[in-house]
């Protein structure tokens, strides 16, 4: 069984047992909380497709962690100018273990 959620403007294929790297989400280590943005359930041949969304589908997930990701750098330059810019930006994410899909 699994399900396409929505979150963080974002679309992910989940299972039970999967931990995966979402958008920061508010919420401590430990805290359990729901996506219910089910867009798509799979059950062997059991289809169901939302339109947009899934009425009373619902994933649980448990936030596993929360944390930055690798740092960037964005770097403006003009030629022969002497102008250069260097910025780095590092983006907050939160990573989720799936403990239960249910319809």
């Amino acid at each position: 069984m699994y399900a396409i959620v929505r979150t963080g403007g974002k679309q992910y294929q989940v299972a039970c047992g999967d931990q995966l790297r979402v958008e920061k989400l508010e919420g401590n280590v430990g805290d359990s909380l729901d996506l219910t943005d089910v867009l798509m359930l799979v059950d062997g041949d059991n289809v169901q497709v939302g339109q947009p969304v899934l009425e009373n589908a619902k994933v649980v997930a448990k936030i596993a962690e929360q944390g930055r990701g690798k740092k960037i750098i964005i770097f403006k330059k003009k030629r022969r100018k002497g102008y250069r810019l260097k910025q780095g930006h590092r983006q907050s994410y939160t990573a989720l273990k799936i403990e239960e899909i249910s319809a």
